[in-house]
C-alpha cells in the first residue's frame, strides 16, 4: 500500500503529507540544518554522508545538511563547516543527494556568508566584514564595512554556491539571516549605513532581496529557496516582532522565496546562542513556538521551526494546532534518527530520548547516550544479532552496564544483570538531582524500558560476587562497577571533606557556608555548587583549570557561569586543594595557587572536593585469573569492531568498562559498551 495513503498514517498529524511548492513531504518531521563535521576539506564526505543517511533510512521527510555552509572565502568561522564555494564541493553534492533520494527523503543544503561573525584568524586570514564596522563578540573579530565592490561579490557568490546544490542535485536550499550577513544588514544593532543599504527597512532588506534575485536567476523556479529567519531579536533594541513581520511581508512581496524556517534571538554572544538559537536541557521545551505560530499566523508562506522540540508530543500539537507547517526535531534524530519509522510501526515508546544536554553540539554529531551518532559510517543504529547466542552476565547498572545489557540482548544473548543498589542508573541517578540537569534520567529510564523489552534480567540490592556470576554459567562477564568519589586532600583532611555525590543526595546536611573544591572541569563540582546556592547557601567555587567547566560544550559552561552569578556565587580558577583542617566549629581549607604558588586559607562550614571517581575493580581483579582472557582487551579488535579473540569451550571470556576502568564521561561510558558487545 502507497505509505502517504495508508489510512493508519493519517490518523496521525506528523504522519500526513506536506506540499512544498513542488515537492511532496511524505509526513512533517524535518532535521534542520546544524553544524556537524562535514569531513575533510569542508566537502561532505563518507562520514556526514552515512550521518545523514541514516535519517533517511529512517523515514523522515527532509533532511537539511550544511549549516552555514560558506559561499564565499572570507565566511569561515574556524571549524569544519561546509564549503559550497568551488565546483570541486559538487559530485560530493551528488553522493549526498543520491543517498538520500533513494529512502524518499528530499534534501537540502543552509548556505550562508557570516559577515562579521566570520574569524579573521583561521585559514586563509582573511578580515571579517559587515555592514558597518564594529566587533562580534563571540567569533572576536572587529568587521571591516564592506564597499559596493563587497556586496556585489558576495551577491554572486550566493548564487553561484545555488548552482552548485543544483547541479549536486539538491532538492532547495536556505540562506540564513539571523546573526549572519543577510541578518545584520536587516538589523539595525548592527547596519548603521546611510546609502541604499542602510537606514529605513526597505534598505535594510534591499541586501536579502538582491540576494535572492540572484539565487533565483540561477537556479530557475523548479527548485525551492527559502530563509532561516529570525522572528525577534529578542533583547528589546534590535529587531522586535512586529519589525520582523515588516521585513517578511517585503521579502513575500519582492522575492520569489518559497518558506520561512524560523529562528528567535540573536547569536553573537555566547549567552545568545544557549538562550536562543541552541537552548539546552536548562531551558523549556519548545521555548519559541508561541512566537513562531503567532508569526505564522502573519505570513503567506510555509513555516518551519526547530528549538528544543525533542519529543513528538510536542511536534504533534505543532502541526495539530496550526503553529508550524513542518517540525524540526533536529537533535532528536542525533539521538534517534528512526522516530518517523517507529512511530509509523507504533513503536514510538522505543525513541531513544534526546534531552537536550548539547553533547551533540560540543562533540559535533555525537549524541551523549547514542554511541552511533555521526559514526554511523562504522557504527550500526540497529544492532545486528549474533550467530551463536550466548550467556552474558554485566555487573553494574550504570550507563555502561545498562548500554553492554542491551547491545548484548539486542543481539540475541541471554543477559543477567547485577546492580548492587534499589535502583538503576548510577551515577546519572545523583547527577540528576542537580536541578536543570534533572532530565539525564531519560537516559535510564530509557534503557530500563528496553530491558524489560527484550527480557534482561535485572537483579537488583545484589552487591555480586565471583561465587554470584559464576552460578549464571556465563560465556561472558561484563564488569561496569562504576567508580567511588574521588575526594584526594594532597597534604590532608580528606576526612573532613565531603564528595559532591553526598551533597547531592543528603543537602540537608551541608552548612551555610560552602567551598566547592573542582578537580576536573566536569559537571559534578558546578552543579553542585549551583545546586547549594539555589537552596540558599553562600558558595564559593574554586577551579585547578584555567577557567570553569573546561571539559564541557560551551552550551553548559555558559548556563553555569549565568546560574552562579545570578546567586551571587564567588568562583575563582586556578587554585587547587592543598589541606583541609578543623577550625573551631567549622573547616579551613588550605588552596595553592597554580600560578604563583601562594597560600589561600578559605573557611566554610563544608568543603566539597570533586576529583572524577576511583575504579571499582575488586571483583575484576578477582576474577582474573578464572577467566579464559585473563580480563585482557585487544585493543586493535576493539578499534576495527572485531570480535575479540575466543576463549576455550569451557571458560569465560571478562571485559570492564565505563568508570571501572577510569573516571570519564557518560557518553565515553555508552561508546565503550557498545562497541565492545556489538560484536560478541
Amino acid at each position: 500500500m502507497n505509505a502517504i495513503s495508508n489510512p493508519a498514517r493519517i490518523k496521525d498529524p506528523l504522519l500526513t503529507p506536506f506540499r512544498l511548492k513542488h515537492l511532496t513531504m511524505k509526513n512533517r518531521i524535518i532535521s534542520t540544518s546544524h553544524a556537524a563535521t562535514a569531513g575533510g576539506g569542508g566537502y561532505p564526505r563518507e562520514q556526514y554522508q552515512a550521518y545523514h543517511e541514516e535519517k533517511a533510512k529512517g523515514g523522515l521527510a527532509m533532511t537539511m545538511i550544511g549549516g552555514s555552509s560558506q559561499v564565499s572565502p572570507d565566511s569561515n568561522w574556524g571549524g569544519n563547516q561546509m564549503d559550497v564555494s568551488h565546483d570541486d564541493a559538487i559530485p560530493y553534492l551528488q553522493q549526498m543527494a543520491d543517498r538520500v533520494h533513494k529512502h524518499g527523503a528530499h534534501v537540502m543544503c543552509q548556505i550562508s556568508h557570516l559577515g562579521r561573525r566570520a574569524d579573521a584568524t583561521v585559514k586563509d586570514w582573511l578580515p571579517a566584514m559587515g555592514p558597518s564596522r564594529m566587533r562580534e563578540m563571540r567569533h572576536r573579530a572587529i568587521s571591516r564595512e564592506m564597499d559596493e565592490d563587497d556586496i556585489a561579490r558576495v551577491i554572486r557568490d550566493y548564487a553561484q554556491a545555488a548552482r552548485r546544490l543544483k547541479a549536486g542535485g539538491f532538492d532547495g536550499l536556505e540562506t540564513l539571516t539571523g546573526g549572519h550577513l543577510i541578518g545584520q544588514f536587516f538589523s539595525p544593532l548592527t547596519n548603521h549605513r546611510n546609502d541604499r543599504w542602510g537606514g529605513s527597512v526597505e534598505n535594510r532588506t534591499r541586501f536579502a532581496i538582491a540576494v535572492h534575485d540572484a539565487i533565483r536567476a540561477e537556479v530557475g523556479d523548479d527548485f525551492v529557496v527559502g530563509m532561516r529567519y529570525v522572528v525577534d531579536e529578542g533583547d528589546g533594541i534590535g529587531l522586535s516582532f512586529d519589525e520582523c513581520l515588516e521585513i517578511a511581508d517585503i521579502l513575500q512581496r519582492e522575492t520569489t522565496i518559497d518558506f520561512f524556517n524560523c529562528i528567535f534571538g540573536k547569536m553573537d554572544t555566547g549567552i545568545a546562542l544557549v538562550e536562543h538559537n541552541i537552548p539546552n536541557m536548562a531551558r523549556p521545551l519548545a521555548p519559541f513556538l508561541k512566537t513562531v505560530g503567532a508569526f505564522k499566523r502573519q505570513v503567506k508562506l510555509p513555516v518551519f521551526h526547530a528549538a528544543r522540540i525533542p519529543d513528538l508530543e510536542t511536534a504533534r500539537y505543532a502541526i495539530s494546532e496550526g503553529l508550524l507547517d513542518l517540525v524540526g526535531m533536529t537533535r532528536a534524530h542525533i539521538a534517534d534518527p528512526y522516530i518517523v519509522r517507529k512511530l509509523e510501526q507504533g513503536e514510538a515508546d522505543r525513541i531513544r530520548p534526546c534531552i537536550g544536554t548539547s553533547h551533540c553540539l560540543y562533540r559535533l554529531g555525537n549524541c551523549i547516550h547514542n554511541a552511533s551518532s555521526n559514526r554511523e559510517y562504522k557504527l550500526p543504529h540497529i544492532v545486528p544479532k549474533a550467530e551463536i547466542a550466548k550467556k552474558a552476565v554485566v555487573v553494574g547498572g550504570g550507563p555502561a552496564g545498562l548500554e553492554a545489557a542491551r547491545v548484548l540482548a539486542e543481539r540475541g544473548h541471554s543477559v543477567v544483570l547485577f546492580e548492587a543498589g534499589a535502583k538503576l542508573g548510577g551515577q546519572i541517578r545523583t547527577a540528576a538531582l542537580a536541578g536543570w540537569r534533572r532530565d539525564l534520567i531519560a537516559i535510564v529510564d530509557w534503557r530500563e524500558a528496553e530491558l524489560e523489552k527484550l527480557g534482561v534480567t535485572v537483579r537488583t540490592n545484589v552487591y555480586a560476587e565471583e561465587a554470584d556470576i559464576m552460578a549464571e554459567q556465563p560465556d561472558v562477564v561484563i564488569i561496569a562497577t562504576g567508580g567511588l568519589p574521588d575526594t584526594t586532600v594532597p597534604e590532608g583532611g580528606e576526612d573532613l571533606v565531603t564528595s559532591s555525590w553526598d551533597a547531592l543526595t543528603e543537602p540537608h546536611r551541608i552548612g551555610q557556608r560552602v567551598l566547592v573544591v573542582d578537580g576536573t572541569g566536569r559537571h559534578q563540582a558546578p552543579s553542585t555548587a549551583l545546586t547549594m546556592a539555589e537552596a540558599g547557601r553562600d558558595v564559593h567555587l574554586v577551579t585547578v583549570d584555567e577557567f570553569m567547566a573546561q571539559e564541557m560544550e560551551y552550551q553548559s559552561r555558559v548556563t553555569y557561569r549565568k546560574k552562579l552569578a545570578e546567586k551571587h556565587a564567588r568562583v575563582d580558577v586556578d587554585l587547587e586543594i592543598a589541606k583541609v583542617e578543623r577550625d573551631g566549629n567549622g573547616l579551613k581549607a588550605t588552596l595553592t595557587h597554580m600560578l604563583t604558588g601562594e597560600r589561600i586559607e578559605v573557611l566554610a562550614d563544608n568543603v566539597i572536593v570533586d576529583c572524577g571517581s576511583i575504579p571499582i575493580d575488586e571483583l575484576f581483579h578477582e576474577m582474573k585469573d578464572a577467566s579464559g582472557n585473563r580480563g585482557s582487551l585487544d585493543m586493535d579488535a576493539l578499534l576495527a569492531l572485531k570480535p575479540q579473540p575466543e576463549v576455550g569451550k569451557d571458560e569465560f571470556a571478562l571485559y570492564r568498562i565505563g568508570d571501572a576502568v577510569s573516571s570519564r564521561s557518560i557518553h565515553a561510558s555508552i561508546y565503550d559498551a557498545f562497541r565492545l558487545c556489538l560484536v560478541i
